[in-house]
Formats: structure tokens, C-alpha cells, sequence
């Protein structure tokens, strides 16, 4: 069934798959409630965009032309019209699975949630950069420790 999927249908689907993905964890961190953050979002969710990510791999890798050895092999399998919701799924199950792991940082440290107003639409939408904009935030929050 998959294999004979359009790549813009299997893109449409890893879509909705993560952004319901992304409003559980936004609903999960406005509510408190560790099941959507953890359970949906940070588990559940990438999980299954991993399997899906595994099945894309395994159908499309074999015909590509594409490697991870240099530049040039890596834009060929971006160029890849089958390897291309591959690549995509393997973005999106990352940055939900980075997401749902700060939010769940940010409650085990006793931070405050307003904490990851910045940084989630960051790593939503460009992974790293919102990481960092975290862990500075997080920095410039904690309290100095006192000497005698």
C-alpha cells in the first residue's frame, strides 16, 4: 500500500501525523497533563512517524541514487521524489521528539512553561536553532549559586 502512494499524499499524512502531534504537546504544557505531553507528543507521536520513516527507507533506499557520504549524495537523495517524504518524516519525528523532551526538561526542573513560548515554534520549524534559544533561556533563569 505504501509503495504505491503518492509522495505528496505520504507528506500530507506525516503533516497532520506531526502537527497533532505538536498540538498535544502545546495542549499537554497549557493543561499540565503529562500524558499528552509525554505520552502523545514525545512518545507516541515520533515513534510512529519513525516507523513510517522506516517503511518509506526500506521501499525507497534500494533504488536510490542517493548516500550520506558527501554533499553531492545527500542532495541526490533530497532530489529523490521517493526518497523525499523519507527525509521529511526523519525532520519531523526529530524536532517533535526534541520538543517534547525540553517541555518535559523544563517541568522536571521546576522552570517555568512560559520557558518554551520562544524556543518551541523555533525547534518546530528549525530544529536547533530553537534548542539553543532553550538552553540560553534556561541559563540566564537559573540562580546563581551563593558563596560564603
Amino acid at each position: 500500500m505504501i509503495t504505491e502512494m503518492n509522495p505528496a499524499t505520504l507528506f500530507g499524512i506525516a503533516n497532520m501525523v506531526a502537527l497533532a502531534g505538536w498540538a498535544a504537546l502545546s495542549l499537554g504544557i497549557l493543561t499540565g497533563q503529562a500524558w499528552l505531553r509525554i505520552g502523545i507528543a514525545g512518545r507516541a507521536v515520533p515513534v510512529f512517524l519513525s516507523l513510517l520513516y522506516a517503511l518509506l527507507v526500506a521501499v525507497a533506499w534500494p533504488g536510490s541514487e542517493g548516500r550520506y557520504d558527501t554533499l553531492g549524495g545527500v542532495a541526490r537523495l533530497f532530489q529523490d521524489a521517493r526518497m523525499l517524504p523519507a527525509d521529511w518524516v526523519h525532520y519531523l519525528a526529530f524536532h517533535l521528539l526534541v520538543g517534547g523532551w525540553i517541555a518535559d526538561e523544563v517541568d522536571r526542573h521546576g522552570l517555568t512553561r512560559w520557558l518554551l513560548l520562544p524556543p518551541l515554534p523555533l525547534i518546530f520549524l528549525f530544529g536547533p536553532a530553537g534548542l539553543l534559544v532553550l538552553v540560553a533561556s534556561a541559563a540566564l533563569l537559573r540562580p546563581m549559586p551563593r558563596h560564603a
